[in-house]
């Protein structure tokens, strides 16, 4: 008796360890999306962007692949730090939606800006990794 209960405690550890691990990814994908944004890094961009990426901004403007990499390397804005609270991440198999504030901190035109944003991201997981094919952002009011 003390057998079975013991493989079914590892069994519930192993499928809870388990289950953690693709969160842990998808935060690190997050995470090393701001850090490419910080330093306009196109390539890294480049590679957690799905072809087919959906970006749409809390301006309404929406943006391809392409536009929104071109936004972050060419643009005349600056982000020096980029933080994240309140993040939930949803796994449902290869899809993560992962939901939460978003402070960019930077200045444009030689002028401080902070921006406050509610952002959805979601993501999937294919051959190269967790790839972001949407992400929509709303504006929060101070």
């Amino acid at each position: 008796m003390l057998r079975t209960i013991t493989l079914l405690a590892l069994a519930v550890c192993s499928t809870a360890a388990f289950a953690a691990e693709p969160d842990k990814e998808v935060l690190t994908a997050m995470d090393n999306g701001r850090k490419a944004m910080i330093a306009k890094d196109g390539a890294t961009l480049e590679k957690l962007y799905a072809p087919d990426l959906t970006y749409s901004h809390s301006s309404a403007k929406n943006e391809s692949k392409g536009e929104a990499i071109a936004a972050v390397v060419n643009g005349k804005g600056k982000t020096d730090k980029i933080e994240f609270s309140e993040m939930t991440v949803r796994v449902y198999g290869k899809t993560a939606l992962v939901r939460g504030n978003v402070t960019l901190i930077g200045s444009a035109d030689g002028k401080p800006t902070k921006t406050a944003l509610n952002v959805l991201h979601v993501w999937v997981k294919n051959s190269s990794g967790w790839q972001m094919v949407a992400r929509q952002s709303t504006r929060l009011t101070p």
